[in-house]
């Protein structure tokens, strides 16, 4: 396996962080170590304090962590996004030998890293044997696209950010000297293995009666592989059948019952399809859906009008509302609905390529005349309009009975949507 394979399967992606404005920067020891690092490596002490701000006002996007380097974009108050990224030394092969050998070594060192801590003795023994853990003064490298040469408010936002999810999982610490959790357990496996089988250090010594606790609790995690997985389900399970001749409970609709058993069925069918993909290991998890979404999901399915009402009353919504959602879901799930129902201001580069890609995608005297207001854009004198989602792509959207109504799937290409949708117009 090449080091651009391992380096690639090891990036991990962290979803943004809500504002939190009571939040406290870090609370794990290593967390607050972390900190540190930034602020003996930072010249101006304000921009730290400022970096904090952006966190806490949920200003940095997704983070991500690989070897090396961790990355996010992080937006001003005025809404202009910057890319962040700091740089952390990489362990060199010795190295990881010396910190595997400790760990593998002591029971509670495995122990604590599975519990998800680092116990300071731990940091220390590392230490000693010429490893540092942690990143000291002038270890975390800044680069930012705002031009600043030293750390700026983006990337010790995005510092601050790193320091809540080190908390949660030291393990991402150990991403970026070089090796991911997966990788380190293997290891760790195959060393612990050696050992019991007298392939270690101290080979041909009488083997100790009995075992310590703190060595079988902490070797208890290198279980055996898991079975074979179960095969893919060809259709989802029948629901039964709840209505009959018996009248129901108060308050219970059996007919919605069913239609919510079925929606379950076709879920765990789904899911299971997609754990037995090839490389669904690797493969981001989905951010759970809000009420409305889940509504129109459930919608977007065709149950019958009478529980279709009942999906739009639970969540204060007109039946036309949720008509609409249904349309705009069927065309790409929660990034279509975001795009029908959210209005905001874009800029930055992905804006300026846009403008450039419909100034050249016509001869001036037969370029449509566009009127953009926020992230949509019609074009005067048609029943045409796109929208510009978060992600960078572009929406089509048609004006019917008065409303603008998705009319397609999303594209990258704003002039190729633009042109689709006034070809449809004539």
């Amino acid at each position: 396996m090449s080091g651009q394979d391992a380096t690639e399967r090891a990036e991990r992606t962290f979803e943004a962080l809500p504002p939190e404005q009571r939040r406290s920067s870090a609370r794990t020891w290593w967390g607050r170590a972390w900190l540190k690092a930034l602020e003996d490596t930072a010249l101006d002490g304000q921009q730290v304090k400022a970096g904090r701000r952006h966190a806490r006002a949920g200003a940095v996007g997704a983070v991500s962590v690989r070897p090396g380097r961790i990355t996010a974009v992080v937006r001003d108050r005025d809404g202009t996004a910057y890319r962040a990224d700091v740089v952390v030394q990489e362990f060199g092969t010795a190295d990881w030998e010396r910190l595997l050998e400790l760990v593998a070594g002591q029971a509670g060192h495995i122990a604590a890293l599975l519990d998800r801590d680092i116990p300071p003795h731990l940091a220390e023994d590392a230490l000693a044997a010429g490893v540092e853990l942690l990143p000291g003064i002038g270890d975390l490298e800044p680069e930012c696209t705002c031009g600043a040469w030293d750390h700026c408010a983006h990337t010790a936002a995005l510092c601050h950010q790193m320091a809540l999810l080190l908390d949660q999982d030291p393990f991402v610490l150990l991403l970026m000297r070089g090796r991911g959790e997966g990788e380190l357990l293997e290891e760790l496996q195959a060393r612990n293995a050696a050992r019991g089988s007298g392939g270690g250090p101290g080979q041909g010594a009488e083997a100790p009666s009995g075992v310590p606790a703190a060595e079988a609790f902490a070797t208890a995690s290198f279980v055996p592989p898991l079975p074979d997985p179960p095969p893919v389900v060809e259709s989802p399970g029948r629901p039964p059948v709840l209505s009959g001749d018996v009248a129901p409970a108060p308050g219970l609709d059996p007919a919605a019952l069913e239609f919510l058993v079925a929606d379950a069925a076709a879920r765990a069918r789904q899911l299971l399809a997609e754990a037995l993909t090839t490389g669904h290991e690797g493969t981001p998890v989905a951010g759970e859906l809000t009420l409305w979404e889940d509504a129109v999901r459930l919608a977007a399915a065709g149950p019958d009008e009478r529980i279709t009402a009942r999906l739009a009353a639970g969540c204060g919504r007109e039946r036309a509302e949720l008509a609409r959602a249904v349309r705009a879901w069927e065309y790409g799930g929660p990034a279509s609905l975001a795009v029908l129902e959210e209005e905001w201001t874009p800029e930055g580069e992905g804006l300026a390529r846009a403008r450039a890609r419909l100034a050249g995608a016509w001869e001036e005297e037969q370029a449509p005349r566009l009127r953009a207001v926020r992230n949509r854009w019609t074009a005067v004198g048609t029943s045409a309009q796109l929208r510009y989602g978060r992600d960078g792509r572009w929406w089509p959207y048609r004006k019917e009975g008065g409303r603008w109504l998705p009319a397609g799937p999303c594209d990258h290409d704003p002039a190729a949507a633009l042109a689709a949708l006034l070809t449809d117009d004539r």
